[in-house]
């Protein structure tokens, strides 16, 4: 009976030897929504998308799609596909043969399984190039490829393994919109394995932080930036300082910040301007270092520099509680 979820992971653990890179992960990935898994490297992500891709086993534990368990079956019985970093093409196949591969392993006639890949081709914007070889492709047009290849199947959940990493930062912007408006598209379920806060926060409606072979924190992208609810989900996910006030730690964005007359003494460390706004660095009487992003026109009106003293105040309903 379906769970109502595409994908639901189920005490999923993996251990290398006595390492355990995975910890008994519990997650329902709601169907039709696009999901960053992400966290610093080591941090099991990248053993969880194998694991659920059928390209890693599982020590223990399940991975159940559409209500059936699928822990067991190879990866091209799964309903998932997935897109590696690399690409993986073939050199010697053009464009059209690399995306019907997987159709003539399945013995699909030429006629029937070129139609199905120009059709993905089109899907991808990249009919003109059809008859090329990968080597005469740019990063971004073979990623369409391989992005191309991996739907061909009609996949349940496509999972995507740091798809953008290979590219230069204009094109990664760029294929973050293409990918988006793609999931969108075809309705189902895209995981996507990043470190990268910022590109997770572009693409994903969930995010699942992962540190230590565990989940930290899930949940809609602007509630896990906006309410961390650990001090490294806070750190890791970045325009938080973490401080302590009265005996417990605090998280508080960056943004609510105001450098003024008034407010708590600090010693400015670093400034930096970064355009729209400055980033201004100060350590408080009590050790923390506090980060403020301060509008540009404000910072000018009133310029600091490294060893002037500063107030820093806040507003006390912006604080937020942070656990343990």
């Amino acid at each position: 009976m379906s769970t109502g979820y595409d994908l639901e992971l189920i005490n999923m653990t993996k251990r290398y030897g006595e390492t355990l890179a995975v910890d008994r992960i519990n997650y329902q990935f709601k169907a039709g929504s696009y999901v960053c898994l992400l966290g610093p490297s080591g941090c099991g992500k990248s053993s969880t998308l194998r694991m659920i891709a059928g390209h890693e086993s599982l020590s223990d534990g399940s991975v159940v799609l559409d209500g059936f368990d699928v822990s067991h079956l190879p990866p091209a019985k799964r309903g998932t596909a997935m897109m590696f970093q690399n690409y993986a093409l073939f050199p010697h196949l053009t464009v059209r043969d690399n995306v019907a591969f997987s159709l003539r392993m399945k013995g699909m006639d030429k006629i029937a399984r070129h139609a199905k890949a120009n059709a993905l081709l089109e899907l991808v914007d990249m009919t003109a190039l059809a008859d090329r070889l990968p080597a005469q492709l740019s990063g971004g047009q073979q990623q369409r490829v391989a992005l191309a290849r991996a739907l061909i199947t009609e996949p349940k959940v496509l999972l995507l393994d740091e798809p953008l990493s290979a590219l230069d930062p204009f094109l990664r912007v760029r294929m973050r919109a293409e990918l988006k408006k793609l999931q969108r598209a075809l309705g189902i379920t895209f995981i996507h394995v990043t470190h990268g806060q910022d590109e997770a926060l572009a693409l994903g409606d969930t995010l699942v932080v992962m540190n230590n072979a565990v989940i930290e924190q899930a949940g809609p992208a602007r509630d896990v930036w906006s309410a961390p609810k650990t001090e490294f989900v806070a750190r890791f996910m970045g325009g938080h300082n973490v401080i302590t006030l009265d005996g417990g730690k605090v998280a508080l964005r960056a943004d609510d910040v105001k450098v003024g007359a008034k407010g708590l003494p600090a010693t400015v460390t670093t400034v930096e301007y970064q355009g729209g706004h400055v980033a201004l660095n100060a350590r408080m009487q009590s050790g923390d270092e506090v980060l403020a992003l301060v509008p540009e026109a404000t910072f000018f009106k009133s310029p600091k520099n490294p060893g002037d003293a500063v107030k820093l105040a806040w507003d006390e309903g912006r604080l937020h509680r942070l656990l343990g």
